[in-house]
């Protein structure tokens, strides 16, 4: 039977000691995202992300409102990292996102809330907007898995990552909460500042589906391993949703477990943008709904509620 979290047998081999030290040494110059920034953040020059050697946290919570099977009825232990590799104009989360609210923590100290939110009955550590800062998370874990943590990690991402990167995290994250936010380069560029999004995003949810397959649930139905795809209706179809369906179904599997989010607000700067400064209408969620059941993805899960944050269905309830 295999080792659970997976993380404990790359800790025994010392395997994530290795990857950690390296990838922190590699912010040197750092490449460890798209952007390729190759500033040295250990020495405290600043790419854009704007993070130097030292993860910065704005809050900590154990999160009753993500996907049932993330939350189930302990909740997620859910870190939310600042500043991000991305610059949404409509980012609900501007205020640490962009603005940078937050601290900065050692590794010692980031390892201890992980440890604090496994003894307050956590079901996983659920890391959000990791990517800008994985080797202080890597470095931060090794502490934490040699004091006793023993619940699985959730990268809960914004998709714009390097597959070549997420190919290291094979035996150390079992949980993928990724959004596909764009089918098209153009939006990304003009409403995300996130050059080729589309391609980097797709190689890495295959590399996310090659490592964990599709998502595995407990008698509980919580979730245990696996790959789910968030993709965020948009105003005016700037999303590209049919052709993120399309890949979804054709290039991962028709199975892949997909969260359908109606939650859209224009928060930050969209309303200075006449094509996002608006909710979606029921009829554009409706429309994506009917993309998913067009490509056959029966799972997953839709808001039950328009525009609330609020997620209907059980893991195996199809989402039409």
């Amino acid at each position: 039977m295999p080792t659970y979290p997976a993380y404990l047998k790359t800790y025994k081999s010392g395997k994530l000691k290795k990857i950690a030290e390296e990838l922190f040494l590699s912010l040197d110059s750092c490449q460890i995202c798209p952007r390729r920034c190759k500033v040295n953040r250990l020495e405290g020059k600043l790419g854009f992300c704007k993070t130097a050697s030292l993860p910065e946290v704005y809050s900590y919570m154990c999160h009753h409102g993500e996907e049932p099977p993330v939350s189930g009825k302990n909740g997620s232990g859910t870190i939310f990292f600042s500043r991000c590799n991305m610059g949404c104009v409509y980012c609900q989360n501007y205020e640490f996102s962009q603005l940078g609210k937050g601290k900065k923590y050692a590794f010692e100290d980031l390892a201890g809330i992980m440890l604090k939110l496994q003894e307050e009955g956590c079901h996983n550590i659920n890391l959000v907007t990791p990517t800008h800062v994985l080797p202080q998370i890597l470095k931060s874990l090794e502490i934490a898995v040699g004091k006793g943590l023993k619940i699985p990690l959730v990268y809960n991402t914004s998709g714009y990552e390097l597959a070549e990167i997420i190919k290291l995290l094979d035996g150390i994250v079992d949980i993928y909460l990724s959004d596909s936010r764009y089918g098209s380069d153009q939006s990304a560029v003009q409403f995300s500042l996130a050059p080729g999004y589309v391609k980097f995003n797709q190689d890495a949810l295959l590399e996310m589906h090659r490592q964990v397959g599709i998502a595995e649930f407990t008698n509980e139905g919580l979730i245990k391993k696996g790959l789910i795809v968030r993709h965020l209706v948009l105003p005016n179809k700037l999303s590209a949703t049919e052709k993120i369906m399309k890949f979804i179904a054709q290039k991962l599997t028709d199975q892949t477990y997909v969260s359908l989010m109606s939650q859209y607000l224009p928060y930050h700067k969209a309303s200075l943008n006449d094509k996002i400064n608006r909710r979606i209408s029921p009829e554009e969620y409706e429309e994506a709904k009917k993309i998913l059941e067009q490509n056959e993805l029966f799972n997953g899960w839709i808001q039950e509620s328009y525009g609330q944050e609020r997620f209907a269905g059980v893991n195996i309830k199809p989402v039409k």
